[in-house]
């Protein structure tokens, strides 16, 4: 098992989860390749994205069918600036490589938003350290298991999106 999956697996275990972390059979580096791997929708793939709040790191866990509103995300923190995290501040952050983020198990403690949109799936996938490994979840577990707080960040549909 790959070293950022066994993090992974750890801090499953150590939260009393008895997930069982799933190696695909090739990498899924985006929420639709996932949810074509998966077969499942593509708005049950939790994205774990890391942006940057006033510089400070934190992450957004959305559904792979939607894109972050970064002024309810400013608005939710009381930032005055938001925008994505470069592939090495997402490596400090978390520890792990873009494409295969946790929502847990990172390297520093960052705080997380774990977007309502979610909650309409009874089973939501998140990465597990690698583009070839996840984890199926509810909505209230990945809240727990993130140490998340649950927010409205979704970009509503009828915007441009950029």
């Amino acid at each position: 098992m790959h070293p950022s999956t066994e993090r992974v697996k750890q801090a499953l275990l150590a939260a009393g989860s008895t997930v069982q972390i799933v190696e695909l059979t090739g990498a899924a580096t985006t929420a639709a390749l996932a949810a074509e791997v998966l077969g499942v929708q593509v708005g049950q793939i939790a994205n774990s994205l890391v942006f940057l709040a006033d510089s400070a790191p934190f992450m957004v866990l959305t559904s792979g069918a939607n894109r972050v509103d970064t002024g309810k995300v400013a608005a939710v923190l009381g930032a005055t600036k938001v925008g994505r995290a470069d592939a090495d501040a997402v490596r400090a952050a978390t520890g792990f490589a873009i494409g295969g983020v946790s929502p847990l198990a990172h390297a520093t403690a960052i705080p997380v938003l774990v977007d309502h949109d979610l909650e309409q799936y009874d089973v939501i996938w998140a990465a597990a350290g690698t583009p070839h490994t996840v984890f199926a979840t509810t909505y209230a577990d990945l809240v727990r298991l993130s140490g998340g707080r649950p927010a409205d960040v979704r970009q509503d549909q009828s915007r441009t999106v950029n």
